[in-house]
């Protein structure tokens, strides 16, 4: 029987692809995100692989709860992929409670809700690994970006906290920290924008989100099984930990 992963923010660009690079590896995907349609889309691009679409607000914890409840009842989950993350940027002095907030919510204590609710069936079953996808800003910092600076560092904290706490039970935990890829997030951004982060990066382009799939799918195999409490830089070369 094929073992499951769980993709969050798989309606997005790079969660789309590391579901595509998990389901194409012989896992079972359950794919989670806001949009129904663009899941659904993400879903028919995978095919049979693509087990379950579930519609989820990670910065609710009631709906959380739920949610894991209800892939549960189907069995456990054998990978997890926190990569879903929301940005509302604004310089310190003007950002609101509600903007913290919300990013805090989504991008870290969501993942923390998530990972301990698939965490005892993992446990059980003496495997796991759990990827949180963080970013290069995590690490660097961004202006106008503490709120999702906060929350990725967070993420980095607290996986290698977990790992720590795990690592015998045949569970590892890692992170994924992607620069400057090809996404919603960045589409929108002006080309201005867009040339600094190109001039920046030693490689002289912008990321893939298959590149995030690829190293997710490394991160998720049996070849990366004495590979835990570490953070896994996809940037061309912008930032070296």
């Amino acid at each position: 029987m094929s073992k499951r992963a769980l993709v969050t923010g798989a309606s997005g660009a790079i969660g789309a692809a590391i579901a595509q690079a998990l389901a194409f590896s012989g896992l079972d995907v359950v794919l989670v995100g806001r949009s129904a349609e663009r899941l659904e889309k993400t879903r028919q691009s995978i095919g049979a692989k693509a087990v379950s679409v579930v519609t989820c607000d990670l910065k609710c914890a009631d709906a959380i709860s739920e949610m894991v409840n209800e892939v549960l009842e189907a069995g456990p989950i054998h990978v997890l992929v926190n990569n879903a993350g929301i940005v509302k940027d604004d310089i310190c002095m003007r950002m609101s409670d509600e903007c913290w907030d919300d990013v805090i919510n989504t991008n870290l204590k969501g993942a923390f809700l998530l990972t301990r609710g698939f965490l005892r069936a993992m446990l059980r079953e003496r495997y796991g690994r759990v990827i949180n996808v963080t970013s290069v800003v995590g690490s660097t910092g961004n202006p106008g970006q503490c709120n999702y600076a906060a929350a990725k560092a967070g993420l980095v904290g607290m996986s290698k906290a977990l790992a720590s706490e795990v690592g015998k039970k045949g569970i590892t935990v890692n992170c994924i920290a992607p620069g400057f890829i090809e996404s919603d997030m960045t589409s929108s951004l002006p080309d201005a924008v867009k040339d600094v982060w190109i001039q920046r990066t030693p490689v002289g382009r912008i990321g893939k989100p298959e590149e995030i799939g690829h190293a997710a799918a490394f991160l998720a195999s049996e070849g990366a099984s004495y590979i835990t409490g570490h953070v896994l830089h996809v940037n061309g070369g912008v930032y070296c930990a």
